[in-house]
């Protein structure tokens, strides 16, 4: 059985920011490149996501503050 992702019934924001994940991945990273292999995919990948997305997004839990801003403010 296939379920809607959803937070809270009804509410579309898990789905919302998944596709502005997607459109920044595809945006940032696999339209600027010729990839020879799936290899070559997965680590820029897990390149764009550990070193330059998750560092940077901004996190409810933070403060809207992006886990590099959190740190600077908090040394």
């Amino acid at each position: 059985m296939i379920t809607r992702p959803s937070s809270v019934a009804g509410s579309l924001e898990p789905v919302a920011s998944t596709r502005s994940i997607f459109k920044s991945l595809k945006a940032e990273l696999v339209w600027r490149h010729e990839w020879h292999t799936r290899r070559d995919v997965e680590i820029a990948l897990f390149e764009y996501i550990n070193g330059f997305y998750n560092p940077r997004r901004r996190h409810s839990a933070l403060g809207w503050k992006s886990p590099v801003a959190f740190e600077q403010r908090a040394t």
